[in-house]
């Protein structure tokens, strides 16, 4: 697995956090980049229609650092002619490429015509990558589901369209539309996307373990990997992964840096944003980062029950130096894989409390 370019951009390592709505914001982004071995990341999939109406929330999404380049920003929309003005303003606030979301599920979305709505509408989707593709200079991409429905599989075709259109890096979540989350993604299909097309791909789904991410990249093909709620788990997964790639033993980060990283993470909310809505970005990622410790899900419910920062941080030091006096916590149980799953679901990002969550992040 070798670094690819997307036009002049290396991709190097040739992982990619993957968008997830009301997740991959600035601070997250961060977050994850400071642990090293990304690639390229991703924004949160931003509506064009917010855009193009001057919604400040909208500018906001599209805001980032210069730690993230190679930084992505995500469109996502069903008129021409308002994608293309929210493809300008990504390359106005100095984005290094634009990608075009056409994968969401959710049916407000849908309902009007954009995410995966635009799988049914090939003929929109052409003039949505045309008509941007004249507009910018960036690099053109796009994310897309293998089909809207299991009889309606046209990932392939998509795919060579969006090439003759410009599109320099697809990226493949290996579901239809009706799937939304379920079940296992599809990487055969992924598979035949690499080989149909000349231009770099890229794939995405379930990939929340080293082992499994080379195991999908050795029977796909495929140019780079997408990691989205493996990084919620694991922030140190593209750095591993790397390694592994690298030959070298993969990094295994001790108690105190765990704890570290969750501090860190909150104190980079409580810089951006009011209390009560970092109090809910903290409870989302310790809903994902904390399975697989030791007394996890009793952590979790202490952090879902705390009301204000102090707590939280209580909470937090309570709970590791537990650890690391006894190595154990609460009924000692370390969860199965797969327990207590998240929703995942982008229809919180359509309502208003998507910031406040304690659950779900979509892979968009």
């Amino acid at each position: 697995m070798k670094p690819f370019k997307i036009r002049n951009i290396d991709i190097d390592p040739p992982l990619i956090l993957s968008p997830m709505a009301g997740v991959t914001d600035y601070t997250f982004r961060r977050l994850i980049k400071r642990r090293g071995g990304v690639g390229l990341v991703v924004s949160e999939f931003i509506s064009v229609e917010g855009l193009s109406r001057g919604n400040p929330k909208s500018k906001r999404q599209m805001r980032f650092d210069e730690e993230e380049r190679p930084y992505a920003v995500q469109i996502f929309g069903g008129q021409p002619e308002r994608m293309v003005i929210g493809a300008e303003m990504a390359e106005e606030v100095g984005a290094d490429i634009l990608d075009v979301n056409c994968g969401c599920p959710a049916p407000k979305v849908v309902k009007n015509g954009g995410g995966s709505g635009l799988l049914k509408d090939p003929e929109r989707l052409e003039t949505i990558l045309k008509d941007i593709k004249k507009a910018i200079t960036i690099p053109l991409t796009l994310k897309v589901r293998t089909g809207f429905s299991e009889s309606t599989i046209n990932v392939v075709d998509i795919a060579k369209m969006a090439e003759q259109c410009g599109v320099e890096h697809i990226q493949v979540h290996g579901r239809t539309r009706d799937q939304g989350y379920k079940g296992l993604a599809n990487w055969e299909l992924i598979r035949q996307v690499k080989e149909a097309v000349s231009i770099p791909v890229s794939g995405n789904g379930d990939v929340t373990t080293i082992e499994y991410g080379l195991k999908k990249w050795r029977e796909a093909g495929t140019d780079g990997i997408l990691i989205g709620r493996g990084a919620m788990q694991n922030p140190w997964i593209f750095r591993q992964f790397a390694d592994a790639l690298a030959g070298r033993e993969p990094y295994t980060p001790d108690l105190e840096e765990k704890k570290s990283v969750l501090l860190e993470f909150f104190e980079m909310c409580r810089g951006e944003m009011p209390e009560l809505v970092a109090l809910g970005k903290m409870k989302q990622l310790a809903g994902q980062f904390t399975k697989g410790l030791v007394g996890g899900a009793q952590f979790r419910q202490t952090l879902y029950h705390s009301h204000s920062a102090d707590e939280i941080l209580d909470n937090i030091t309570i709970y590791f130096e537990t650890l690391k006096q006894s190595d154990t916590f609460g009924d000692g149980v370390v969860e199965a894989e797969g327990s207590e799953e998240s929703v995942m679901s982008c229809d919180a990002f359509t309502t208003a409390g998507a910031l406040g969550a304690t659950s779900g992040a979509h892979q968009t």
